[in-house]
């Protein structure tokens, strides 16, 4: 019951012992506690550390354990003094933490623009983000356009993400449609959503983008090395603007548990996508890096569609496309 104060369970009942049989000796209570002699004068030794025992004043050479309402007294005092040290210790930490904090803040460049953070190196990348994810009240906007980097880094966001919706915050998601045909980033999306997290998939994506709050972006400063270099934006014009962007793609992209609708030339927004992409004249490779697929899937993509308009050359798949109202 006294573990609290300090008194490991041995020592607390030969306490007890000591106040229930005051007059004897180490002897007698080793055959009443059925203690080893060693345990009783370790026992002796660590209530005599905590003032609950004394010399007897009347026996001289005997010891005698001090009343509970002294005792109790004394060992609340010393926790009180312990908690205290505590205390002084942990403000000494806090204050050894800012400093180095402010340290830190002293070796940054500062920023070429107000509202506009620079973050070099995956390591800075993760820490402000982390940072940031502990300070969200309400809302996070994601714009997630790499399938493969959202692969490797599930199990690491799952904990960040779970105690974000439990929290309260609401979680918005894009994918690419591509996401559809990736197992373990459904799996994952659908375990969120059961959180509350609501997730939806375009064709492309500009970027990855993540929004806090309405008050802070973050960027890749190259969307080809999203690990090289971001941008944290905090600028209320440039918020707005961003903001607008991720709500006028949410409002055209589909729940991630739909079926991928089709327009009235039946033609899905990944076909679509693909075909303006063809008539632009982009590679299978650059079509197959906006729409998160590989360089096999992009080139059977736009072979469908070119047998589907009976084109034999990209350039003449683009002119029927726009003749039959496709583009």
């Amino acid at each position: 019951m006294l573990t609290t104060l300090g008194l490991d369970q041995e020592t607390e009942t030969l306490y007890r012992a000591m106040l229930t049989y005051p007059a004897e000796g180490v002897a007698a209570l080793c055959e009443r506690l059925g203690m080893p002699e060693e345990s009783v004068r370790g026992g002796l030794d660590r209530l005599s550390e905590l003032a609950l025992v004394r010399p007897s004043q009347e026996e001289p050479g005997q010891i005698r354990a001090v009343s509970p309402e002294i005792g109790m007294e004394i060992l609340l005092a010393r926790q009180q003094a312990e908690l205290a040290a505590q205390q002084q210790r942990i403000e000494a930490s806090r204050a050894a933490a800012a400093r180095l904090i402010a340290e830190c803040a002293d070796l940054r460049p500062s920023a070429a623009h107000p509202g506009v953070e620079h973050l070099v190196g995956l390591n800075h990348i993760r820490d402000r983000l982390n940072l940031l994810e502990r300070e969200v009240r309400e809302e996070v906007m994601i714009f997630s356009p790499q399938s493969e980097h959202i692969v490797a880094g599930l199990e690491q966001a799952r904990p960040r993400d779970e105690a974000l919706l439990r929290r309260g915050v609401r979680m918005r998601t894009i994918y690419l449609d591509s996401v559809r045909n990736c197992p373990p980033i459904v799996e994952y999306a659908e375990w969120l959503t059961s959180l509350g997290r609501e997730a939806r998939t375009v064709a492309t994506l500009p970027t990855r983008m993540i929004i806090m709050d309405r008050a802070a972006a973050v960027i890749p400063v190259n969307g080809d090395d999203t690990a090289a270099a971001a941008v944290v934006l905090s600028g209320h014009g440039t918020l707005i603007a961003l903001c607008a962007l991720f709500e006028s793609v949410w409002a055209s992209a589909t729940p991630l548990g739909a079926t991928a609708p089709r327009d009235k030339h039946d033609l899905t927004d990944t076909e679509s996508t693909t075909l303006k992409l063809l008539a632009e004249g982009h590679t299978d490779e650059a079509i197959a890096k906006r729409l998160g697929v590989s360089h096999r899937t992009a080139r059977r993509i736009a072979t469908t569609l070119m047998e589907r308009l009976g084109a034999r050359s990209r350039f003449e798949a683009g002119v029927k496309a726009v003749r039959l109202g496709w583009l």
